[in-house]
């Protein structure tokens, strides 16, 4: 590491300004400052400096994320291990050869056997997540001369997370590129966007490419073809029958544990509760939008449980249910609380919570030929989070007027 460490040294002059690769300052910046502490400090007490910087926050986003990881990967092997065994998804020849190789056997009890299928499908996703989001976050910093924003590494993790495990690599590479250049960069980066980057690289998947992503009939082991099958979600089934319909897909207990069908992240409410904790603990993620939230989650589904419909079976599905299927916790935990596109205020964020709540049930309910409602439920108190922000300032504002009027 000494090594190394005197290697981007002696290549540092050639990057900084007046230099001959000045214009890629950002690439040299970001291999420095990922690998080392960086080396400049503030001389004069100019500043107020915080503890919690923005490598900081990212990295400990990342690390409430590992639960997620940890069951994305379990799951998918899980899902494919059980599809196996009753045999509905015959072997492709490279599952075969990789398990092979790592001397594993395909069993839906060995536990490192589940994680490793189950990486096979993640980890590609991932690593063409961060190759073509990163590439497209270094080309914007290059051309806008600044250095390379630490946001991409938790959207990079998000991302992955929120796709079913079969989704073609050039989608994945198509909508993350969709989501950091729309989503963010034309705002003008980390910090300037109103819309979580994530969430709009998958709605731009979902309405562009249904078939690979739609919200009733993801992952269970793969696609029907060589290596594995579809089948449709427990959200699914409550459309077509309710909550009898649930319960005979699956147990609450799975659900809340996340060892049910789903995109590859988003079923385990226990690892998002976990998420969340440290979330909470650090003063990253937001309690009042997770709290607000969960009451506009609960209240519209009583409410939709009063005005119950023989034609729509949803509406009588409890809110114990709601809570643990689908992305519910996920969204709740990881995306309803992103600093940039939440609401600021301490009062707007009680609304901007209720909102994702109350509509991502509305959305689920009313439309049962899309049941989820989390990720367009977020993504429009996205839109609305600055105005919501603007009458509550306005609001503190006529208050203190009012106060002080003399």
């Amino acid at each position: 590491m000494k090594m190394l460490r005197r290697l981007l040294d002696a290549q540092a002059h050639r990057f900084e300004k007046g230099g001959p690769l000045e214009r890629l300052y950002p690439l040299y910046e970001v291999t420095d400052t990922f690998l080392y502490t960086p080396g400049k400090v503030t001389r004069a007490a100019s500043h107020v400096r915080d503890a919690l910087d923005m490598k900081r926050m990212m990295i400990l986003v990342v690390l409430a994320l590992v639960p997620c990881v940890y069951m994305a990967m379990y799951n998918t092997g899980l899902q494919a291990h059980r599809a196996i065994e009753a045999g509905a998804a015959p072997l492709a020849t490279w599952q075969t050869d990789a398990m092979g190789a790592l001397g594993l056997a395909f069993s839906s009890t060995d536990v490192w056997a589940s994680i490793a299928h189950g990486a096979l499908y993640f980890l590609p996703v991932l690593l063409v997540t961060f190759a073509v989001g990163g590439a497209w976050e270094t080309l914007f910093a290059i051309v806008r001369r600044h250095d390379v924003n630490e946001g991409f590494l938790v959207t990079g993790m998000l991302f992955p997370l929120i796709l079913p495990a079969t989704i073609p690599l050039w989608q994945v590479a198509l909508g993350i590129s969709f989501g950091v250049v729309l989503g963010k960069e034309v705002f003008g980066g980390t910090g300037m966007n109103i819309l979580n980057p994530a969430l709009t690289a998958r709605v731009f998947l979902f309405f562009a490419y249904p078939a690979q992503i739609s919200g009733d009939r993801v992952w269970t082991a793969a696609e029907t073809s060589a290596d594995g099958y579809s089948g449709a979600t427990a959200l699914a089934e409550g459309a077509l029958g309710g909550t009898a319909a649930v319960e005979r897909a699956t147990t609450w207990w799975d659900a809340f544990l996340g060892t049910i069908p789903g995109s590859m992240g988003e079923t385990s409410a226990l690892a998002c509760l976990v998420g969340a904790l440290l979330l909470v603990l650090a003063r990253i993620g937001s309690w009042r939008i997770m709290l607000s939230m969960t009451a506009g989650t609960i209240l519209t589904t009583l409410l939709l449980n009063l005005i119950a419909s023989d034609t729509n079976p949803l509406l009588a599905v409890p809110f114990w249910w709601h809570l643990v299927l689908g992305g519910w916790a996920f969204g709740m935990v990881f995306m309803a609380t992103d600093p940039v596109s939440a609401a600021q205020t301490e009062r707007g964020k009680w609304m901007y919570g209720f909102g994702c709540g109350a509509l991502s049930i509305l959305i689920r309910c009313v439309n049962p030929a899309y049941p989820e409602g989390v990720m367009l439920a977020i993504l429009f108190m996205n839109v609305f989070a600055p105005l919501i922000d603007y009458f509550v300032i306005r609001a503190n504002v006529r208050r203190r007027a009012a106060r002080y009027a003399t």
